[in-house]
């Protein structure tokens, strides 16, 4: 509960197609004995990030609105944008919507930084 409002995390289909192929991957590792991994540490990452979202949706840092890249208010018409930092320099970018019952926090994308940097018109220096 966030303010009284129930709140759902919900992954969209490119957010879990990711997340997924990540578990796919941990699963093979553990079958092969490996046990602490970029993939593991990833996943334990993008886990605790989550049940942090379900406590608190604004949890991540505010992406202003004119940094919103036109993909993701074309895709999914959102106005506003969350990221959140994982480690190994991944982001998982979301967006927060609802209702006077609920509150979704949609993560659009699980990316790595050099993704991020180019979907969000960032420039090395």
């Amino acid at each position: 509960m966030f303010k009284g409002k129930i709140v759902k995390v919900i992954l969209s289909r490119n957010a879990n197609e990711e997340l997924e192929y990540l578990k796919k991957v941990v699963r093979e590792e553990n079958s092969e004995g490996i046990n602490n991994s970029e993939y593991q540490t990833l996943l334990r990452s993008i886990s605790q990030k989550i049940s942090l979202i379900k406590d608190n949706p604004q949890y991540g840092i505010h992406i202003a609105k004119k940094k919103i890249p036109v993909e993701y208010a074309s895709r999914y018409d959102v106005d506003n944008l969350w990221k959140v930092n994982l480690s190994g320099y991944w982001r998982m970018i979301y967006t927060i919507t609802g209702s006077e019952v609920e509150i979704i926090a949609l993560i659009l994308e699980i990316i790595n930084h050099k993704e991020y940097d180019k979907k969000f018109k960032y420039r090395k220096k």
